[in-house]
């Protein structure tokens, strides 16, 4: 039974490194002049919905 949670403890911790380390990937791929432009439209966005 104990091994069997470890497993799944650990295909846990495995799957959320996968995701966080994607999600880093996404993130330093982009511009500063995408990451500029991204924040504006959201900024815009919520001054519109305010």
């Amino acid at each position: 039974m104990w091994k069997i949670v470890g497993l799944a403890g650990l295909a846990g911790v495995t799957a959320t490194g996968v995701i966080i380390a994607r999600n880093h990937r996404q993130r330093t791929q982009r511009t500063p002049e995408e990451i500029h432009a991204k924040l504006r439209e959201r900024v815009a966005a919520a001054q519109e919905a305010a």
